[in-house]
C-alpha cells in the first residue's frame, strides 16, 4: 500500500485541526491579565508554608501559609501582585530585551518574576539551583542578565563561588563582566543585614576587583519584598498599560538552555508567540470540552513538581493552566510528593517517567483502583508525561488503576509540545497525534535497521507485540526522524548560529517526505518554511498517532554495522522489579551490554522470600553473586523478547544509584550518558575484554 493511501484518514497537505490566529496576537501578560479579569472568585496559586522564607509574605504582600499546610492566592490579588514588581524591577536596570536570570526551585515566586518580566519587556532564563559553577558561570556568560534572581543565602553564596572565570568549549571566559554584568540581584526570600531601600551586603559574583580601584565587582543584592515596594511607589497604572502593550508577539519571551545530555548547552529562543501558540495547541488538545468533564478547565488544579527551568513544566503547568484560567499549587519537592498529592487534591499534574515509576513502585495494592486513586489525592482526571519515553506496561498500568497518563512528545525548541493524547481517547504506548496548527515530514532515510525490530513495540502491556495494537502494527506505516513545522517551533539559538544552521532544513534540500498535518500557510507562515529535526525517530501510525523509537544520538551502531534502539531494551530490563534503572551501551563494539542498578528494597524482600542473607548496604549489595545470579535471569528475560542483535550479551552490576546529585542524571531525570561512560569506564571496559566470561 503506497503511503498516501496508508494516511488517507489522517489530515494532510493543506488541511488539519487549527486555532485560532488571534491567539498569535496576544503576549503572555496580555493572557494572564484577561484571564485574571474574568476569574474574579477563583484561586489562582497555592503555596505551601514552612518551605521558604519568603519576603513577599514578611513585606504583607501575601498572606504567610500555615506550617505544612497550604494558602492561596486569588486571581484578583495576582495582577497586583505583577503590575507592582515590573515597577520595581525597572529601577534596578531591568530595560525592553534585557535578560533576566532565575535560579530557583519550583515555587510561586517563579511565575510572579517570570510574568513580571515578560510584562517589562525583559526575556526570561534560568539554570537549576544544584547547576555547577562551570554550568552557572556559563549560562551567565552567555546570557548576559541585567538582573539574576535567587532563592535565598544559599543560592547568593553560590553565586560568588564562580570564580573568575568559566570554561566553554576550551576558552575560559569571565563569569560575569564588571562592565557588563548584573547591575541587581534579587532573592525570593528574606535576607539578613538589609539596609535602606533593601540593599544587603554586596555579593561578589567573579572574585575579580580591579587592582587599580577603577572598577567594583560588587553586586547590590536586594529581597523581591524590597523590589515590590519599591514598584508600590512607583507604580503608575498608564505607564504599566504602555511597558504590556509595547511588547510584540514575536518579542523574545525567554531564552531556555538544553540539558546538554548531547552536546553543549544552547540557548533556545523562545517568543511570545511561540509560547501563546503552543498554549492554544494544548487547550484544544487538552480543554474542558470532554463530555465526561476531565478536560482541563478553570475548575482544574495542577499541582507543579518539575523545575519551572525545563519548558515542558513552564508551558504545560504554569502557562497552559493559567491560561485555562485553573490553579497552580506548588509541591515542596520530589520527596513530599505524596504527601502534597493528599493536601492539593488535584485535578492533573505534569511529569517525566522516572517520577511515575517511583510513585507506581510505591503503592500499596497498585491493583486497587480505590487506593491507587486515593494515593493521588483522590481527584486525578488524568496525568501528563513528558520529557522522556514512558514504558507502555507502566502506562497501560496506571490506565488499568484510575488513573490515566496521557503520554505526550516534544522538545524545547518546540516550546515543547509536539504532539498529546487527548483525555477522551488515549492510545497507550504512542505519544498521540500532533497538535493543532503543527505539519509533520518523517524523513525515512535515518533509522534504517530499527524499523522492524521496534514494530509492536507500542503494545498495551509492554511485551513483545504478541498482544499489540492491531492499528499499530503494519508494515507500510512510514519509520524516521521526526521533522516539525509550526508557530510553537523557534526561530534558532541564542548566539549559535551554527547550530541554527545545522537544525534546520529548506524543503527543497530535503527528498521527497511523508507529510501530515496543515501547512504554514494555513496558520500564518511562510509556505516555504524550514523543517525542524528533532533528532528523534518515530513510527507514524495509520491513525495519526506517532510512536516513539529512539534519540537519533542514541541510536548505538554496532561494529557490525547494525542500528539498535537502547530504549526498547531498557524497557524490556526494566520491566523486573529488581531492575532499578539500567544503561544499554554498544557504540562502536561487537555486541550489546548493560549498566544494571538494582532496585535494594525490591532485592531485600526478593532476598527475604528466597532465604538468602543479602547485605544491606548497596555496594556490598552489589557484589554478592546470589543478587547477580538472580539479575542475570532477570536479563535472560528480557532478551526472550529482543532479537538477536539486540540481546544483552554481558552486564555488570552498578553499586550506586544514578542520581542528579552525583551528576549521572539531569534534573528532568535524563541520563548523562557520557558522565556514566567516564565514571564506569572500567567497568564497561572490562565487558568487552576478550578474556570475559558471564
Amino acid at each position: 500500500m503506497c503511503v498516501a493511501r496508508l494516511l488517507a484518514g489522517v489530515s494532510s497537505g493543506e488541511t488539519g485541526p487549527t486555532v485560532s490566529p488571534a491567539v498569535r496576537e496576544e503576549t503572555l501578560p496580555q493572557l494572564l491579565e484577561r484571564v485574571a479579569a474574568d476569574a474574579p472568585a477563583r484561586v489562582a496559586q497555592r503555596y505551601k508554608g514552612d518551605v521558604y522564607a519568603p519576603s513577599l509574605a514578611d513585606a504583607r504582600v501575601v498572606d504567610p501559609a500555615p506550617a505544612g499546610a497550604y494558602a492561596s492566592l486569588p486571581y484578583p490579588d495576582l495582577p497586583h501582585v505583577l503590575r507592582r514588581l515590573p515597577a520595581g524591577l525597572r529601577p534596578l536596570g531591568l530595560e525592553p530585551g534585557d535578560r533576566v536570570a532565575i535560579v530557583a526551585e519550583t515555587r510561586m515566586e517563579w511565575a510572579h518574576v517570570d510574568f513580571a518580566t515578560l510584562a517589562a519587556g525583559g526575556v526570561v532564563t534560568a539554570a537549576y539551583p544544584g547547576s555547577s559553577p562551570d554550568r552557572l558561570g556559563a549560562l551567565l556568560a552567555d546570557a548576559d542578565p541585567t538582573l539574576v534572581v535567587v532563592e535565598g543565602t544559599a543560592a547568593l553564596d553560590a553565586l560568588e563561588t564562580l570564580g573568575d572565570d568559566v570554561v566553554t568549549d576550551d576558552e575560559r571566559h569571565p563569569a560575569v563582566d564588571d562592565a557588563t554584568g548584573p547591575t541587581a540581584v534579587v532573592t525570593m526570600d528574606a535576607v539578613a543585614e538589609t539596609g535602606p531601600l533593601g540593599v544587603r551586603a554586596d555579593v561578589d559574583l567573579n572574585g575579580d576587583a580591579d587592582p587599580n580601584g577603577d572598577a567594583d565587582p560588587d553586586v547590590d543584592v536586594y529581597t523581591l519584598g524590597d523590589v515590590y515596594e519599591r514598584g508600590e511607589r512607583r507604580f503608575d497604572a498608564d505607564r504599566y498599560r504602555a511597558w504590556v502593550e509595547a511588547v510584540a508577539p514575536d518579542d523574545l519571551a525567554s531564552l531556555v538552555y538544553t540539558s546538554g545530555t548531547t552536546g553543549r548547552p544552547k540557548g533556545v529562543r523562545l517568543t511570545h508567540a511561540a509560547f501563546r501558540a503552543n498554549v492554544a495547541q494544548c487547550l484544544d488538545r487538552l480543554g474542558g470540552d470532554a463530555d465526561d468533564g476531565s478536560g482541563l478547565d478553570a475548575d482544574s488544579t495542577a499541582l507543579s513538581v518539575l523545575p519551572l527551568t525545563h519548558v515542558f513544566e513552564r508551558t504545560m503547568g504554569h502557562y497552559l493552566v493559567f491560561g485555562a484560567g485553573g490553579t497552580v499549587a506548588y509541591a515542596e519537592g520530589p520527596k513530599t510528593l505524596a504527601a502534597d498529592l493528599s493536601l492539593v487534591q488535584p485535578t492533573m499534574a505534569s511529569g517525566v517517567p522516572r517520577i511515575y515509576e517511583k510513585l507506581f513502585a510505591g503503592l500499596v495494592d497498585p491493583d486497587a483502583e480505590a487506593a491507587t486513586r486515593a494515593a493521588f489525592g483522590g481527584t486525578i482526571d488524568w496525568l501528563v508525561s513528558g520529557g522522556g519515553a514512558l514504558s507502555p506496561s507502566l502506562c497501560a498500568a496506571y490506565h488499568e488503576a484510575g488513573v490515566p497518563i496521557l503520554e505526550g512528545y516534544g522538545l524545547t525548541e518546540t516550546a515543547p509540545v509536539v504532539s498529546v493524547n487527548a483525555p477522551r481517547d488515549p492510545a497507550v504506548g504512542t505519544i498521540g497525534p500532533p497538535v493543532a496548527d503543527t505539519q509533520i515530514a518523517i524523513d525515512e532515510r535515518v533509522g534504517d535497521g530499527v524499523e522492524a525490530r521496534t514494530r509492536g513495540s507500542d503494545d498495551a502491556h509492554g511485551g513483545s507485540g504478541r498482544d499489540s495494537d492491531p492499528v499499530g502494527d503494519r508494515d507500510d506505516e512510514p519509520v524516521g526522524e521526526l521533522l516539525v513545522r509550526g508557530p510553537q517551533v523557534t526561530d534558532g539559538y541564542w548566539n549559535r548560529p551554527d547550530a541554527t544552521r545545522e537544525a534546520f532544513s529548506s524543503p527543497a534540500s530535503l527528498p521527497d517526505l511523508v507529510t501530515v498535518g496543515p501547512s504554514p500557510a494555513t496558520w500564518g507562515g511562510d509556505p516555504d518554511e524550514p523543517w525542524f529535526h528533532t533528532g528523534d525517530v518515530v513510527r507514524l501510525r495509520v491513525d495519526g498517532h506517532l510512536v516513539f523509537h529512539e534519540r537519533k544520538k542514541r541510536l548505538l551502531v554496532l561494529s557490525t554495522g547494525e542500528n539498535v534502539a537502547p530504549r526498547r531494551i531498557e524497557t524490556r530490563l526494566t520491566d523486573d522489579p529488581l531492575v532499578d534503572q539500567c544503561v544499554v551501551l554498544g557504540d562502536d563494539r561487537r555486541f550489546v551490554s548493560a549498566l544494571v542498578v538494582p532496585d535494594l528494597d525490591a532485592a531485600t524482600r526478593w532476598a527475604t522470600d528466597a532465604g538468602v542473607d543479602l547485605p544491606t548496604d548497596r555496594p556490598a549489595a552489589s557484589r554478592d553473586p546470589r543478587l547477580r545470579e538472580r539479575l542475570a535471569a532477570a536479563v535472560e528475560t528480557a532478551n526472550d523478547d529482543l532479537e538477536s542483535v539486540e540481546r544483552v550479551k554481558r552486564f555488570r552490576v552498578l553499586p550506586t544509584r544514578l542520581t542528579q546529585e552525583n551528576g549521572l542524571l539531569t534534573p528532568t531525570l535524563k541520563q548523562k550518558r557520557e558522565a556514566i561512560r567516564d565514571r564506569f569506564d572500567d567497568a564497561i571496559e572490562s565487558m568487552y575484554a576478550p578474556s570475559t566470561h558471564d
